[in-house]
């Protein structure tokens, strides 16, 4: 079996803003309704942790380390996990959700994750995303775009994460390392 690479290997920028792809990371996309027979149990056996609130990001330990699960929506959750436990969580899902409607999909590899840190992360992504950051709460999950790509975002120890489709790593870390440029900052 192949090791799993990150999109960009580990590109990194240092700017006003310290911007780094990260991973590789465990990703699974479970599409199951709120109360669907099983689903907390399930999770919990997965992950170790309950559901989310909506539009929230709950992790075992400090946010962006170790297992987290986020509500997408109100039948999507996205779990992230370090990536050799994915096939035991996807097992655990399988087993606990086993005679219910649901989906449970490894989308590691159809990610990209990058972390923006420092006293004004806020700023790099300010100019990129139709978000309110002054109203974003720590382990708050946002869906929406960065430019023309769609991304989620959560805050959290020192800065924010970000997640895109692989496809536009590049385009991405174009973005953000652009916006990070030092003499760009917000006044």
């Amino acid at each position: 079996m192949s090791e799993p690479v990150t999109a960009l290997q580990g590109a990194s920028f240092d700017g006003f803003a310290r911007v780094r792809e990260i991973g590789p990371l465990g990703m699974i996309t479970l599409r199951a309704k709120a109360g669907t027979k099983g689903l907390d149990k399930a999770v919990k056996a997965a992950l170790g942790l309950a559901l989310p609130a909506p539009r929230r990001m709950v992790w075992e330990g400090p946010a962006g380390t170790g297992r987290g699960i986020g509500w997408m929506g109100p039948d999507e959750f996205l779990l992230v996990l370090p990536h050799a436990d994915l096939p035991a969580a996807l097992a655990a899902l399988e087993a606990g959700l086993q005679g219910s409607h649901y989906l449970a999909v490894d989308v590691s590899d159809a990610r990209c994750v990058f972390r923006i840190e420092g006293e004004t992360a806020d700023q790099v992504l300010r100019k990129l995303m139709p978000v309110d950051f002054d109203r974003l709460e720590p382990g708050e999950l946002r869906r929406s775009r960065a430019a023309q790509v769609p991304a989620a975002i959560w805050a959290g120890e020192g800065g924010y994460t970000l997640v895109a489709f692989r496809s536009v790593a590049g385009y991405v870390m174009g973005l953000l390392s652009h916006s990070a440029q030092p003499g760009s900052e917000l006044n």
